[in-house]
């Protein structure tokens, strides 16, 4: 008999506290040292927040994008040993850059007010009740249901943030359902529904399949037998059906005991899987693919053929997270790859769609689980340079016909996550911008950069220079602020 509601959130809570305790124990067995990489350089912390409108603008901002370009990251408050500090776990800091009527009305950036940040600042705690070991919540930001939400992996609720980047609450969206979230959903852009593969750092047994509707209330929901605790980062959809990642990146009791900050590690010797199931199925419903050991950080997408078919196409690591216990700086292979699962045979097809190193694909998303043609990346440089950890050229490549086009900001920048914003009316799925974060090397401020995505190789038409240095950080998106419930100009 399962225990009520109410008994079981206060017990899940209590274990929650009495894990946590127990790791911080724990991360004492590291011995200190004030060297990490990720703590220095392009990945330093910013002090403080900041807020700014006097932005200088190279070129012409599109008339027509009126909202804000969101860039989450890791920016720790403080480390108390930064030899156990893992570049996954900092604190999390919103940078935005609003746009309106070809003008750039101002810059800001904020910490993202989960209980241990606000702790940290000695600020009161935001509404809604917290859970998971961790509440770092530093990985992405979207828009959902007509809010913007902060998200992160393993546990922890989403953030919802208003339109001024303030902190509000909580929550699991518009739903009281005791369930963690993941960083990478992915919206059906004909329902609005959101579909999430999640994991809990609590629970090695099982992983969690979500689809809430798009006024942010829970559909479905399906819980997956595991085994060691999978680190699922993302999934993938078509039109009807969700792809789950169960790969080698496993929870690691041996380093949880030595005193990793993030005790997830390569695991070679368990079987990779991926799985596919109906959106209203159980997990008896999924249909498993065995393939060889790998690790997918992110999708591109996914869509299914008339033969009963699907096609996904995905950047895949050779290993990760091996050995370090403070980022990714394994040296590894990482392709763009389409692997296609044949419904009739149960066979996987993997095929290499271009050998360069690179990561953080985006593309056209109203072409998410449907047939599409362009996706953009960013190079990476060597991995035993944590400079490197994104270089400095952007890619685009044509899936169909298997061209590529390159722009190299330089030697002296490093680019951040490049997303796509479709121009309004657009007929061809290229037909818009590409717009992206841009970081100094030499610790200048940082610049945001636009490009027209049909002629990515003549570089930006458009060049706004920020106040600051923003760290190199993980996901940005496009915000638009005439599709929040409540505006901010």
């Amino acid at each position: 008999m399962p225990w009520p509601k109410p008994l079981s959130s206060v017990l899940k809570n209590a274990l929650s506290k009495s894990i946590q305790y127990g790791a911080e124990i724990l991360h004492q067995r590291i011995p200190y040292s004030a060297d990490n990489p990720y703590l220095e350089g392009i990945f330093a912390p910013e002090r403080q927040e900041h807020f700014s409108t006097n932005l200088k603008v190279e070129g012409q901002i599109p008339a027509e994008l009126d909202g804000a370009l969101m860039r989450i990251g890791p920016n720790p408050i403080n480390v108390k040993n930064p030899r156990n500090y893992h570049w996954f776990t900092g604190d999390g800091m919103l940078h935005a850059l609003r746009l309106k009527g070809g003008e750039a009305h101002w810059y800001k950036s904020s910490y993202i007010g989960s209980a241990s940040v606000q702790k940290k600042l000695h600020r009161p705690q935001i509404p809604g009740k917290t859970r998971g070991v961790a509440d770092a919540v530093n990985t992405n930001v979207i828009h959902f249901a007509g809010k913007i939400w902060a998200l992160v992996e393993a546990g922890a609720y989403p953030v919802e943030l208003n339109a001024a980047l303030e902190s509000k609450r909580h929550h699991l969206f518009e739903d009281d359902q005791d369930l963690p979230f993941t960083a990478h959903p992915h919206i059906d852009p004909e329902t609005g529904d959101i579909h999430a593969v999640c994991y809990d750092a609590l629970s090695q047994n099982k992983v969690f399949y979500l689809l809430i509707d798009s006024k942010g209330k829970l559909k479905h929901h399906v819980d997956i037998p595991v085994k060691h605790g999978p680190m699922i980062h993302d999934c993938a959809i078509t039109r009807s059906q969700v792809l789950i990642l169960d790969l080698n990146v496993n929870f690691s009791v041996r380093s949880a005991l030595k005193g990793s900050i993030l005790p997830y590690q390569w695991n070679p010797k368990r079987q990779a899987r991926m799985g596919i199931l109906p959106f209203g199925g159980k997990a008896i419903d999924i249909r498993w693919y065995e393939i060889d050991p790998c690790f997918i950080f992110h999708t591109v997408n996914a869509y299914e053929l008339d033969s009963g078919d699907v096609v996904m196409d995905a950047v895949v690591h050779s290993k990760a997270l091996v050995s370090s216990i403070q980022g990714p700086i394994e040296d590894q292979d990482i392709r763009l790859e389409r692997f296609i699962f044949e419904h009739g045979t149960g066979k996987v097809v993997r095929t290499i769609l271009s050998e360069m190193k690179q990561e953080f694909p985006r593309i056209n998303e109203a072409y998410t689980g449907r047939p599409y043609r362009y996706v953009y990346t960013i190079s990476f440089g060597e991995f035993d340079d944590p400079s490197h950890v994104s270089s400095n050229t952007l890619l685009s490549h044509d899936v169909e016909t298997g061209n590529s086009e390159s722009y190299s900001f330089g030697e002296n920048w490093v680019t951040g996550e490049v997303i796509f914003v479709a121009r309004e009316g657009a007929q061809a799925e290229n037909d818009g911008w590409l717009m992206s974060y841009v970081h100094a090397l030499d610790g200048r401020p940082s610049k945001v950069v636009i490009l027209d995505a049909q002629h990515m190789a003549e570089g930006p038409i458009t060049t706004i220079h920020l106040p600051i240095r923003v760290p190199v950080g993980f996901h940005c998106n496009w915000i638009d602020y005439r599709k929040l419930r409540t505006h901010y100009s």
